[in-house]
């Protein structure tokens, strides 16, 4: 199946925003109130970040930002 454009854009907005919440370490349902997306959206986003290196995660099941 082939995305269009239109979703990579909204994929980059959404791990923005993301991205931006986890400046401190959060759960992902925290995420999900604070930027207002959908919480499997968030846990979808937070594994594939998790797996780019971008996110860590400090303790279970809280996750901030790579420094």
């Amino acid at each position: 199946m082939e995305r269009s454009a239109g979703s990579y854009v909204k994929n980059d907005v959404m791990e923005e925003k993301i991205l931006k919440a986890l400046a401190t370490a959060k759960k992902a349902g925290e995420v999900a109130v604070e930027t207002g997306i959908d919480k499997a959206e968030v846990d979808k986003t937070i594994k594939k970040l998790v797996k780019e290196g971008k996110v860590v995660s400090p303790k279970r099941c809280y996750y901030e930002v790579a420094k």
